[in-house]
């Protein structure tokens, strides 16, 4: 039996049009994905003695996961707002690109994007995380507090850029 976890705190309901498009086309692949293996699952349970069948097993276990991200990205989708910039303002908002001087060398890009679309590998952080919530309303030249990695760090704001998008509704 699995252990009680409390409901997680619903996030930013924001997204870019990009991530947006994005999850549509998840939620496509996944139906997809979801056929295939059905198939697939069909062709296991054919074989028999189902107690001993690792592929039926297997197949089970990924119909779960599958359904799950469908369920997920489905409730999700109605509730997202599109954020986007008409001229790019000159402080630090949802969907900007903003450029961090750490002194001696060090530079990092970061994107505030909602959590749908966060992707630490990728510089893409979640507008809630505490590094974007010392971002939020800053402007170009300003110093920001942050704490990285249990150390407090001290930046300055080289440049905040965002992506010009269409006037395209998805």
């Amino acid at each position: 039996m699995g252990r009680w976890k409390p409901p997680r705190r619903a996030g930013s309901p924001y997204i870019t049009a990009a991530g947006y498009l994005a999850l549509q086309d998840e939620l496509k692949t996944l139906w997809l994905r979801r056929r295939d293996v059905v198939a697939a699952l069909s062709a296991a349970a054919a074989e028999g003695d189902r107690s001993e069948n690792a592929e039926y097993i297997y197949r089970k276990k990924e119909l779960g996961g599958i359904d799950r991200r469908i369920r997920y990205v489905q409730k999700r989708l109605p509730i997202l707002q599109i954020v986007r910039h008409r001229v790019p303002p000159e402080q630090v908002f949802f969907g900007a690109e903003v450029t961090l001087d750490f002194g001696e060398q060090e530079c990092v890009r970061y994107r505030l994007v909602g959590e749908d679309e966060a992707d630490a590998a990728a510089g893409k952080i979640n507008i809630d995380s505490p590094v974007a919530q010392a971002l939020l309303k800053k402007g170009v030249g300003d110093q920001v507090s942050i704490v990285i990695e249990k150390q407090n760090k001290t930046a300055t704001i080289e440049s905040i850029d965002y992506e010009i998008e269409g006037d395209s509704q998805s």
